[in-house]
């Protein structure tokens, strides 16, 4: 078990939790690290395929989870995964919201309106279909934790399209009116913005080491992120050791954030763990 950080008993779904290629991303280290905590974990992906290694994972660790196959666009997806996860554990406690899709190129004058709406539904009202469908059942269990996964492309500006970031900066100010509105419920409801995180969906797009070394060197640390930074901090919001922080957007970026002055959209031009289809991973 994580030290500190005790879950045990508690049930968790992650959304976005597979992955398009071998290696930790952001929701497959969530997943396995809030099982390593001692909680259920729900696996959610949109392709079965895409989970065998992170149930795989969280196994050999001693972790317990249930893999279930959906498409948080649908709303009666949404109730499905949330109804499994009371089936299997009679209970809901943490949600993460880590579903996103990179989205189309393009500024408002010539991007792709159809794909700027799916752009919209699946990076935000997932997490709004998700969240009303776990909050009614968070109530029934005395409160929760819910993350949703943001970026730093929605805290700054000088991404190429016009879409993600949108979206990613929306994402921050439904964390805080959803925190508002449900704290009194003992619902907490926090963002995470990760930056350029070397994760499976970076690395299988054929990142070279040119601009991967780009990456590294844009923020204060000069260090590499990896999945297992931002599975960390989900694990820290998700936990009692976080009890009394609702409505923060805590960025897992290395410190990019904090040199705005000399923020090069070029650094990031791709965003971290996206690809054009698919969950974010």
């Amino acid at each position: 078990m994580t030290v500190g950080f005790d879950l045990k008993g508690k049930v968790a779904i992650v959304t976005g939790a597979g992955s398009r290629a071998s290696g930790i991303g952001n929701g497959r280290a969530a997943a396995v690290l809030l099982a390593d905590a001692g909680a259920h974990v729900v696996v959610v992906d949109s392709a079965p395929e895409h989970m065998e290694e992170t149930q795989k994972l969280i196994a050999e660790r001693g972790g317990e989870s249930l893999a279930v196959t959906a498409d948080v666009t649908d709303p009666d997806a949404c109730a499905a995964v949330v109804e499994q996860a009371m089936d299997a554990w009679g209970q809901l406690d943490v949600l993460v919201n880590n579903v996103g899709v990179a989205g189309p190129s393009g500024t408002v004058l010539d991007v792709d309106l159809l794909a700027w709406d799916q752009c919209l539904r699946v990076n935000l009202t997932s997490m709004v279909l998700m969240s009303r469908v776990a909050i009614p059942r968070m109530r029934t269990s005395g409160g929760g934790s819910i993350i949703n996964m943001s970026s730093v492309a929605g805290l700054v500006g000088g991404h190429q399209g016009i879409a993600y970031p949108t979206t990613k900066a929306a994402i921050v100010g439904l964390t805080r009116t959803m925190a508002a509105h449900h704290g009194r419920e003992g619902i907490r409801v926090n963002a995470l913005a990760p930056g350029a995180v070397h994760t499976p969906m970076v690395y299988s797009q054929g990142i070279d080491e040119a601009a991967r070394e780009q990456r590294r060197l844009a923020a204060p640390l000069g260090t590499e992120g990896t999945g297992w930074d931002v599975g960390d901090a989900v694990l820290f919001l998700a936990s009692p050791r976080s009890r009394w922080i609702t409505g923060t957007v805590l960025p897992v970026d290395a410190g990019l954030t904090a040199t705005l002055g000399t923020y090069t959209p070029s650094v990031t031009a791709a965003p971290p763990a996206q690809a054009d289809t698919g969950p974010q991973r």
